[in-house]
Protein backbone atom coordinates (compact mmCIF):
# COMPACT_ATOMS: atom_id res chain seq x y z
CA UNK A 1 0.00 0.00 0.00
CA UNK A 2 3.02 2.45 0.45
CA UNK A 3 4.30 3.64 -2.29
CA UNK A 4 8.19 2.72 -2.80
CA UNK A 5 10.30 4.62 -0.59
CA UNK A 6 7.96 5.67 1.94
CA UNK A 7 8.10 4.21 5.20
CA UNK A 8 6.14 4.15 8.28
CA UNK A 9 7.34 3.92 11.92
CA UNK A 10 5.20 3.25 14.61
CA UNK A 11 4.55 7.00 17.10
CA UNK A 12 6.33 7.15 20.13
CA UNK A 13 3.89 6.64 23.48
CA UNK A 14 3.50 10.73 23.33
CA UNK A 15 2.78 11.44 20.00
CA UNK A 16 0.00 8.36 19.90
CA UNK A 17 -1.69 9.21 23.40
CA UNK A 18 -1.53 13.37 21.94
CA UNK A 19 -2.96 12.05 18.67
CA UNK A 20 -5.49 9.94 19.45
CA UNK A 21 -7.40 12.09 21.72
CA UNK A 22 -7.66 14.14 18.37
CA UNK A 23 -9.08 10.96 16.64
CA UNK A 24 -10.39 8.39 19.52
CA UNK A 25 -11.33 5.56 17.19
CA UNK A 26 -7.67 5.66 16.11
CA UNK A 27 -5.73 2.59 17.13
CA UNK A 28 -1.94 2.67 15.23
CA UNK A 29 -0.27 6.39 15.14
CA UNK A 30 2.31 6.10 12.63
CA UNK A 31 4.93 8.69 11.40
CA UNK A 32 5.21 8.62 7.69
CA UNK A 33 9.29 9.43 5.97
CA UNK A 34 11.04 9.54 2.98
CA UNK A 35 14.05 7.84 4.16
CA UNK A 36 14.58 9.40 7.64
CA UNK A 37 12.64 12.88 7.02
CA UNK A 38 9.27 14.05 5.77
CA UNK A 39 9.88 17.19 4.01
CA UNK A 40 9.82 15.38 0.35
CA UNK A 41 5.98 14.43 0.78
CA UNK A 42 5.04 18.06 1.05
CA UNK A 43 7.55 20.33 -0.41
CA UNK A 44 10.65 20.11 -3.06
CA UNK A 45 13.63 20.10 -1.80
CA UNK A 46 15.99 23.35 -3.31
CA UNK A 47 18.99 21.69 -5.71
CA UNK A 48 21.51 23.89 -3.26
CA UNK A 49 21.27 21.41 0.28
CA UNK A 50 22.57 24.35 1.72
CA UNK A 51 19.20 26.13 1.41
CA UNK A 52 17.17 23.17 3.15
CA UNK A 53 19.63 23.42 5.91
CA UNK A 54 19.44 27.03 6.24
CA UNK A 55 15.69 26.56 6.42
CA UNK A 56 15.96 24.08 9.15
CA UNK A 57 18.00 26.16 11.21
CA UNK A 58 15.85 28.68 11.00
CA UNK A 59 12.81 27.19 11.68
CA UNK A 60 14.54 25.66 14.82
CA UNK A 61 15.69 29.07 16.16
CA UNK A 62 12.43 30.64 15.77
CA UNK A 63 10.87 27.30 17.61
CA UNK A 64 13.48 27.92 20.22
CA UNK A 65 14.83 24.48 19.58
CA UNK A 66 18.03 23.45 21.13
CA UNK A 67 21.35 22.66 18.99
CA UNK A 68 21.44 18.95 19.59
CA UNK A 69 17.54 18.75 18.59
CA UNK A 70 18.98 20.78 15.60
CA UNK A 71 21.80 18.90 14.63
CA UNK A 72 19.61 15.28 14.84
CA UNK A 73 16.67 16.85 12.45
CA UNK A 74 19.58 18.09 10.02
CA UNK A 75 21.17 14.38 9.83
CA UNK A 76 17.54 13.24 9.51
CA UNK A 77 16.83 15.39 6.75
CA UNK A 78 20.32 14.49 4.68
CA UNK A 79 19.11 10.66 5.70
CA UNK A 80 15.76 11.51 3.53
CA UNK A 81 17.54 12.35 0.33
CA UNK A 82 18.59 8.86 -0.65
CA UNK A 83 15.22 8.01 -1.62
CA UNK A 84 14.06 8.42 -5.51
CA UNK A 85 10.83 10.11 -5.97
CA UNK A 86 8.30 8.76 -7.78
CA UNK A 87 7.62 10.29 -11.23
CA UNK A 88 4.50 11.87 -10.46
CA UNK A 89 6.57 12.90 -6.94
CA UNK A 90 6.31 12.83 -3.57
CA UNK A 91 2.94 14.94 -2.85
CA UNK A 92 0.97 13.03 -5.50
CA UNK A 93 1.78 9.76 -4.19
CA UNK A 94 1.23 10.90 -0.86
CA UNK A 95 -2.34 12.08 -1.98
CA UNK A 96 -3.02 8.61 -3.53
CA UNK A 97 -1.81 6.64 -0.70
CA UNK A 98 -4.32 8.55 1.88
CA UNK A 99 -6.88 8.53 -0.65
CA UNK A 100 -6.24 4.22 -0.84
CA UNK A 101 -6.01 4.09 3.29
CA UNK A 102 -9.41 6.00 2.90
CA UNK A 103 -11.43 3.41 0.89
CA UNK A 104 -9.48 0.41 2.79
CA UNK A 105 -9.47 1.72 6.51
CA UNK A 106 -11.82 4.73 6.86
CA UNK A 107 -11.38 8.12 7.75
CA UNK A 108 -7.42 8.70 9.05
CA UNK A 109 -5.98 11.41 10.41
CA UNK A 110 -2.76 12.95 9.15
CA UNK A 111 -0.59 16.06 10.90
CA UNK A 112 2.79 17.60 9.43
CA UNK A 113 4.52 19.11 12.03
CA UNK A 114 8.13 20.02 12.17
CA UNK A 115 10.42 18.03 14.51
CA UNK A 116 11.68 19.75 17.56
CA UNK A 117 11.65 17.36 20.12
CA UNK A 118 13.66 19.46 22.48
CA UNK A 119 11.54 21.97 22.23
CA UNK A 120 7.81 22.46 23.11
CA UNK A 121 5.36 21.63 20.87
CA UNK A 122 3.35 24.01 18.68
CA UNK A 123 -0.11 24.86 19.23
CA UNK A 124 -1.90 22.54 17.36
CA UNK A 125 -5.20 23.75 15.19
CA UNK A 126 -9.12 22.56 15.08
CA UNK A 127 -9.50 19.45 13.07
CA UNK A 128 -10.31 19.93 9.34
CA UNK A 129 -12.34 17.13 7.43
CA UNK A 130 -11.82 16.50 4.28
CA UNK A 131 -12.95 13.66 1.03
CA UNK A 132 -10.11 11.26 -0.19
CA UNK A 133 -11.20 13.02 -3.65
CA UNK A 134 -9.98 16.40 -2.21
CA UNK A 135 -7.04 15.35 -1.03
CA UNK A 136 -5.93 13.75 -4.52
CA UNK A 137 -7.24 17.14 -6.82
CA UNK A 138 -5.08 19.17 -4.19
CA UNK A 139 -1.96 16.93 -3.66
CA UNK A 140 0.56 19.89 -2.71
CA UNK A 141 -1.86 21.89 -0.21
CA UNK A 142 -4.46 19.33 1.37
CA UNK A 143 -1.96 19.09 3.82
CA UNK A 144 -0.98 22.52 6.58
CA UNK A 145 1.54 22.76 9.34
CA UNK A 146 -0.11 22.19 12.28
CA UNK A 147 -3.45 21.57 11.40
CA UNK A 148 -5.34 18.26 11.61
CA UNK A 149 -6.74 16.62 8.73
CA UNK A 150 -9.37 14.15 9.11
CA UNK A 151 -9.63 12.44 5.55
CA UNK A 152 -12.74 9.90 4.93
CA UNK A 153 -13.91 8.51 1.78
Amino acid sequence: MLPPGLVAHLADRADHQRLTRLHPSARTVVELVVGACSCDLVRARHPNPREDERQHRERSRQAGGLRASLIAGLDRHRRGTRAAPPPEGWPRALAAFVAEHARNAGDTLYLLRFALPAAADPAISPTRRLRAADVVTRPGDWLVEHVPVLVGR
